[in-house]
């Protein structure tokens, strides 16, 4: 089969495209036909070695949709079963979707009813799971106001449109570091964008912030809270880990709350209960870019650079 092989971490450069053997089926394990992927910015952060617990040569990709080739649980994964793949250790312990073919534990196998078509359905997993996640422990009310720091990413660009779908008067604020994506912005649904260089230039506050940056912002977007308001943390785009000498007594403001949502915590009723909910209010789920499976590395090329917006993908099949 053809596949994305890393060998050592480095750039773009170092996604290598080859043949190599389709991994046989074992007790437990079932190989999947890779129809589609979205392009992660956590892998590019394992293709440069910065996740230290994995190591090389591997096949990245931290998630994957297509069917069933061969089962080792027929009841609940029989052969040509449409699924989901997402997190666990796919790509990193052991690999991952950039292939046409996948092995992976029935654990992390997730059947899935839709009828999208492959390209939109490989701009959901890992994105739309993570803003519809978010958004659920936001808590979100109609007539609210909603900040999404970190606008242009896939998971930002798939938050607004979830969040327009559950209410369309919500107002929905993106934040940007150039002015230059305003209007595509505004033209995916944003009422307003605001730019943000680590901290909002704005007095507004808000009654709910989706911080993608992660722990580099969430201190200042605490502070631009409305009472009772809330904060989650999902996704680090800045590039910091962990909220480091975050004392919550001071920097949680009274009557203000700090979640997060993890979507390494897969259930199999919510990925599907979205999907359900993206196909009844007819979501535009598709993706920015599509890309063929040899052309992996501009797919990485075109998310690391300054240019990219929303979601892109990989079809090893095409459309």
């Amino acid at each position: 089969m053809k596949a994305i092989v890393v060998n050592n971490p480095g750039g773009p450069e170092v996604l290598e495209y080859k043949d190599i053997p389709t991994p046989k089926i074992k007790s437990g394990w079932s190989l999947v036909k890779v129809r589609g992927f979205g392009i992660n910015h956590s892998e590019i952060f394992t293709r440069e070695g910065k996740s230290p617990s994995v190591t090389f040569p591997r096949v990245l990709g931290i998630e994957a949709v297509g069917t069933i080739e061969e089962s080792s649980d027929e009841s609940r994964l029989p052969i040509g079963q449409k699924i989901i793949s997402i997190m666990g250790e796919m790509g990193r312990e052991f690999d991952g979707g950039y292939a046409e073919y996948v092995l992976l534990p029935n654990n992390q196998i997730y059947p899935i009813n839709t009828d999208l078509s492959w390209e939109k359905l490989a701009a959901v997993p890992e994105t739309y799971y993570t803003a519809y996640g978010s958004l659920i422990g936001l808590n979100i009310q109609p007539n609210q106001s909603l900040l999404i720091r970190g606008a242009t990413s896939g998971v930002g660009i798939a938050a607004v449109k979830l969040a327009k779908a559950m209410f369309q008067e919500l107002k929905v604020i993106g934040t940007s570091r150039s002015s230059k994506k305003e209007k595509m912005l505004l033209d995916v649904g944003f009422d307003k964008v605001i730019i943000d260089n680590g901290a909002l230039q704005t007095d507004m506050k808000f009654d709910r912030i989706l911080d993608i940056i992660g722990p580099k912002t969430v201190p200042d977007s605490l502070q631009k809270l409305n009472t009772y308001g809330i904060v989650c943390s999902t996704g680090q785009l800045g590039g910091v880990w962990t909220l480091n000498n975050f004392d919550p007594i001071i920097k949680i403001p009274n009557n203000c709350y700090l979640t997060s949502f993890y979507s390494g915590d897969v259930k199999e009723k919510e990925l599907n209960d979205m999907l359900k909910f993206i196909e009844k209010n007819n979501v535009d789920v598709a993706p920015e870019k599509i890309y063929k499976l040899s052309e992996t590395r501009l797919a990485h090329e075109y998310l690391a650079s300054s240019n990219s917006f929303g979601k892109t993908v990989v079809l090893p099949f095409g459309i």
